[in-house]
């Protein structure tokens, strides 16, 4: 059965309210830091994610920087998840 109309709407309000919530009060531009406290995740993952453009940010020389509406909006579309990765003839596949 699919959900209704209404019922996805709720779920999508849902969903950015809680996005609203997490990055309520955070500055702009946000350091690898405090995008790894705000995901919870840690540094060394933070820094993963933005070189594989799992996260979206932008690097000024040593420094990575996350533009706070963007990681929002990456993360409200659900888009925040590694490119596919293509196998190898010697790579297993399950």
């Amino acid at each position: 059965m699919q959900p209704s109309t209404r019922e996805t709407a709720v779920n999508s309000a849902r969903g950015t309210e809680g996005l609203d919530a997490l990055f309520a009060d955070r500055p702009e531009t946000l350091s690898v830091d405090e995008v790894a406290l705000l995901l919870n995740i840690s540094r060394q993952n933070t820094y993963s994610w933005l070189r594989d453009g799992v996260i979206p940010g932008y690097k000024i020389g040593n420094t990575w920087r996350v533009i706070r509406d963007e990681l929002k909006e990456t993360m409200r579309l659900g888009a925040n998840s590694p490119t596919r990765r293509v196998h190898g003839k010697d790579d297993e596949v399950d």
